[in-house]
């Protein structure tokens, strides 16, 4: 009901000129009857107005561009392109995320490269400035996976997490992957829906996610359960294969702090402290890596750092872990 106005039971019905049945079956332009009209209400543009009974037939019909363009209306309005710097250029943005623009255009495909090779660099220094260049990238190409998570990421990073939750849900529709779900969780937590968010959780099975995507999930779950007073069960959640004192990987050192704090929580400080300086070691072991892929193996207090000369050792060589193989320790070798 309107403020002000009559509900349908309130409304006296006008007799037509007759005086033998309402006019309520006729189309309605303006608040007065269409008499005899043909014509729909369509507005210039070709789209259904607002309240015409023909609309959902109007919906199947609409382009493929026109359907991301009402998906992509929320971040339409009143933006201007952020510069890009110059000596910014598509290579700048990574190979992979390269790959899926092959279906635009060339010159769609640089600009859309340049904001998101933007988007990455600020990310952690001016999340903002990111998000209107994701925004820049979404509006060029909105049908391109690694363009609606990065919009998705920067959303999350500059604390609107409801957008981070619809542009998660495009994103895993598009691209068929789960590997974002932790973000997905998070951002129900941030909405304040941990309920929701443990749901969102436990809707995927962690056996298909990668390790990385694995030890996410499980401290977001934590979170949630923290965010519902459930101390005990938000460490439960932590307690994972990945959760090894002995071995360390890129995601180890937000593990075991994450550990450290439940732990902390439920008062046991002697074990909180223990995982705390596991994960400043790992962390240190991992922090010059200058973008190589690190794994860092401990035996009783000594460390050892394995670096990798190149991306793609360290990868080949990670993926043990997720094919079943053990780590090599370096004094086995």
């Amino acid at each position: 009901m309107r403020p002000g106005g009559a509900t349908g039971s309130d409304r006296p019905e006008r007799p037509n000129r007759d005086g033998d049945r309402p006019q309520r079956d006729r189309p309605v332009r303006g608040g007065r009857p269409d008499r005899g009209s043909d014509r729909k209400l369509w507005t210039s543009g070709g789209k259904p107005a607002r309240n015409d009974r023909d609309a959902r037939a109007r919906e199947v019909e609409l382009s493929d561009e026109e359907k991301q363009a009402r998906a992509l209306r929320a971040v339409r309005p009143r933006h201007d392109d952020p510069e890009i710097p110059e000596g910014v250029t598509a290579r700048d943005l990574d190979k992979g995320a390269r790959n899926e623009l092959k279906t635009l255009s060339k010159e769609n495909a640089e600009g859309v490269a340049q904001h998101l090779a933007m988007a990455a660099r600020l990310i952690e220094s001016d999340p903002e400035l990111a998000h209107r260049h994701a925004i820049s990238a979404a509006r060029r190409a909105g049908r391109i996976g690694i363009v609606r998570e990065t919009l998705a990421i920067t959303a999350y990073a500059t604390g609107d997490f409801a957008l981070a939750i619809r542009e998660l849900r495009t994103y895993r529709r598009i691209s068929g992957s789960n590997e974002q779900l932790a973000l997905m969780v998070d951002s129900e937590r941030g909405v304040g829906r941990p309920d929701r968010a443990l749901e969102v959780g436990r809707s995927v099975q962690r056996s298909e996610l990668s390790s990385a995507a694995q030890v996410a999930v499980a401290i977001a779950m934590s979170g949630a359960r923290l965010d519902l007073g459930q101390t005990e069960a938000a460490l439960d959640e932590l307690d994972i294969p990945q959760l090894n004192p002995d071995v360390a990987y890129s995601y180890s050192a937000d593990l075991f702090s994450a550990y450290a704090e439940v732990l902390e929580d439920l008062g046991r400080i002697d074990e909180a402290e223990s995982w705390r300086d596991r994960a400043a070691r790992a962390d240190a072991a991992l922090g010059d890596d200058d973008g190589d892929l690190i794994e860092v193996y401990e035996e009783d207090i000594d460390e050892e750092e394995m670096v990798f000369d190149s991306v793609d050792d360290a990868i080949a060589d990670s993926s043990g872990e997720e094919s079943g193989d053990e780590p090599v320790h370096p004094t086995e070798s």
